[in-house]
């Protein structure tokens, strides 16, 4: 099931308590001692730069999974660390990576240890909007091996952050690859807590277990697989990138948008719940994909009205770091979160940053 640390860091305790998260995380993920010692160094860095140079902010550690041609399973855990603040921003992103460097109005020279012990790391920062710090850390640190076919140039990533901080999210999501076949998932459980989890969490095993099925035909098999379960609102997107383009299907609540260049398109999913009763009529759409394509899926706790913002149109961001802007920057005070919130994004690779 989803189990994801939510740690707010307000004060200097806080800071413990996100290296206390990191470890455990480790231990999820099934690290050794080496890289478990990575995910605390690298949560207490970013904790402790939300306290000297934002005034605070959030923390949020979860295992997600990154297709790995060498597991029996096709997926690779990995802790992946976020630091979201509402902040001053930081002016000079190149500088606040070098060791050493440090103002009150940058992040300081933690982030360059934090890029250096991660396997992936990113930094996305507005002035006078605030700053979003991603960092994943895997079993192995730069020495995955080759897959035997050139790695399809596009990848995932998502944030999830639970219900008023619970334990397990409601909602999963998770991307795979077989072949020329890219599919990414997001599973929004019935309501909130363990029950939806596990709701949640069998649909994405289904998808590690049938990843060449196409969108529609893999919700025609939750319907059996979650029939025991409270049920989920769920969405799929399978891109082909040899073919260039994109099939998309689901059934609930699940949010889909399409940028395409500079506009976008929202991708419209069938009413109902998975593994409540058979959907007599499961539409498949089609849709062309290129490099200037991004996909973005997500759960009934984002707002409807959310911008996608700059940070959708930054190609060489990570998708995790710009499903995070997009969290951070839909929250108001005005707006309570009533549910779980997922966020996950398709992308092009750039080419310096295939996976």
């Amino acid at each position: 099931m989803p189990r994801v640390w939510e740690v707010p860091v307000h004060d200097s305790t806080r800071v413990r308590d996100a290296r206390v998260a990191a470890e455990a995380a480790a231990a999820r993920a099934g690290l050794d001692e080496g890289r478990a010692a990575g995910c605390a160094l690298v949560a207490t860095e970013l904790a402790t730069n939300l306290l000297k140079h934002a005034g605070g902010g959030l923390i949020l550690l979860d295992v997600v999974s990154r297709p790995d041609p060498d597991r029996a399973d096709g997926a690779a855990p990995m802790v992946q660390i976020v630091a979201i603040d509402h902040g001053p921003g930081v002016r000079d992103i190149a500088g606040a990576l070098r060791d050493g460097f440090s103002t009150t109005s940058s992040l300081g020279a933690g982030l360059g240890t934090c890029r250096r012990v991660a396997d992936d790391f990113d930094l996305h920062s507005t002035v006078g909007r605030g700053t979003i710090a991603l960092a994943r850390l895997g079993a192995r640190k730069g020495r995955r091996a080759k897959p035997a076919s050139p790695a399809p140039a596009v990848r995932a990533g998502g944030v999830n952050v639970p219900f008023a901080g619970a334990e397990f999210s409601g909602d999963a999501w998770a991307w795979v690859r077989s072949g020329d076949l890219t599919t990414l998932m997001l599973a929004d459980g019935l309501g909130h807590g363990v029950a939806a989890a596990r709701a949640s969490s069998a649909a994405v095993q289904q998808l590690y277990r049938a990843p060449e099925l196409p969108p529609a035909q893999l919700l025609r098999r939750l319907e059996g697989a979650l029939r025991d379960t409270r049920g989920a609102a769920v969405a799929v997107a399978q891109l082909d990138l040899s073919a260039g383009r994109l099939l998309f299907a689901g059934i609930g609540n699940i949010g889909a948008r399409l940028r395409a260049g500079a506009q976008w398109q929202p991708l419209l999913s069938r009413p109902g719940i998975v593994g409540a009763h058979r959907a007599a009529h499961l539409p498949q759409h089609e849709v062309a994909w290129g490099d200037d394509r991004l996909l973005v899926l997500h759960s009934d706790g984002l707002p409807s009205r959310w911008s996608p913002g700059p940070a959708a149109h930054s190609p060489s961001l990570d998708p995790a770091v710009i499903a995070a802007v997009i969290v951070r920057d839909a929250s108001s005070p005005a707006r309570p979160v009533r549910d779980d919130t997922t966020v996950a994004v398709l992308s092009p690779s750039p080419p310096d940053r295939l996976p």
